[in-house]
Order: C-alpha cells, then sequence, then structure tokens
C-alpha cells in the first residue's frame, strides 16, 4: 500500500472508544548489537503528536525564565530533590549541561523510565526556550530495538488524512537521514502501521 491508502485503512479499522494512537513499526536491515549500526534521532512532526507533554525543566538563574515563557510546566533546580522524594508528575526532563552532574544522581530513577536528558536527543542543552517550545509541538525520539525495529507514534486516529501522512513522511524521512554508514544490503525492509487497537 501507499502511505495514504494505508493511512485510510488504519482510520477505517480503529474501533476503540478512545482516541487511538496511530504507530509506525519500521523493520531496518541493521544489527543494532553492533554500537556503529545504532539508529536513534529525534523528529518534529509537523502536525504535532496530539498529546500534551508535560515538560520539566533543570536549570538555573535567566534560564528559568527563559522556560517558564517557552511554556514548560515544572521549571527548578529543586525539582532534583522532589524526584529522589518520589515526583515523577512530568513526560520528559531537559536539563541545562552545568547541573547534569546533579541530574546524573538521579539515573537509578530516570533511567529505567526513559525520562534521563540526553545530548543526542536534544534535552540536554543551554537553549532550553527552542528544546521546550519544540518538545510542546510534537517532538519526538525514535531508536531501534534489539530486533533491528524502530516503533514511534504519529498522531491520533482522529487526525486528518493530510495531518498523519505530514507525520508519517517526516518520520520517514528522518530514519532514513539517519541511516548509520555501517550498515549493508537493504535498509528499509518494510513498514507497518497501526492504531493502539485497530
Amino acid at each position: 500500500y501507499q502511505a495514504r491508502q494505508a493511512i485510510d485503512l488504519v482510520k477505517a479499522g480503529a474501533f476503540a472508544k478512545f482516541d487511538e494512537t496511530v504507530e509506525v513499526a519500521v523493520r531496518l536491515g541493521v544489527d543494532p548489537r553492533h554500537a556503529d549500526q545504532v539508529v536513534r534521532g529525534t523528529v518534529v512532526l509537523p502536525a504535532g503528536t496530539g498529546k500534551s507533554v508535560r515538560v520539566l525543566v533543570i536549570a538555573q538563574g535567566p534560564k528559568v525564565a527563559e522556560a517558564e515563557q517557552a511554556g514548560a510546566d515544572f521549571v527548578g533546580v529543586e525539582y532534583v530533590q522532589k524526584i529522589k522524594d518520589g515526583f515523577l508528575d512530568f513526560d520528559v526532563m531537559v536539563a541545562t549541561p552545568d547541573l547534569m552532574g546533579q541530574v546524573g544522581q538521579l539515573g537509578r530513577v530516570l533511567g529505567p523510565r526513559g525520562l534521563m536528558p540526553n545530548p543526542k536527543a536534544g534535552t540536554v542543552t543551554f537553549d532550553v526556550g527552542r528544546a521546550v517550545r519544540e518538545l510542546k509541538a510534537g517532538k519526538i525520539e525514535f531508536r531501534v530495538d534489539k530486533g533491528g525495529n524502530v516503533h514511534a507514534p504519529i498522531g491520533k486516529v482522529s487526525f486528518g488524512l493530510e495531518a498523519l501522512e505530514q507525520n508519517f513522511t517526516a518520520l520517514m524521512d528522518q530514519i532514513v537521514r539517519s541511516k548509520p554508514s555501517a550498515a549493508k544490503g537493504v535498509y528499509v525492509k518494510n513498514v507497518a502501521i497501526s492504531s493502539s487497537m485497530g
């Protein structure tokens, strides 16, 4: 199927009572056991993800105001202690490089939950305003799993056809651009698109 036909079928096949997420699974011809063949990256979905993201920013000084203006939900160094005390009401964490020493202590809590800020994902940066705006606009992170597959959400079933197609194209372009130079043979083996329960 062409992407547009596939998205049409997914929309027609979704029957759950909630607004299902549309997901893409891409099988890649890479061997993620080799460090030089790991595919990971981020992409800002042009039509957003359909989900509101709660962003926590660990920053100090003038960066606090910058993060607040950009629309961050929680800002401040004091959240490092709050997280140690069990605060986890956020979806993404952004930190400035100078405070990563303190954030590093939270590795045991944040690591397994996939919440650890990371320079590759653009969540360790001094440009906190831009990071927050991108996350709010629908920035997602993708990473290849052990089997060489990438799974990523591209929106909700309630989105229009155009919107889902734009998001799908943006994701695929980024995955193709992230092709490791060490990967041999066919890179994108197949692509499947589905809704949560469809």
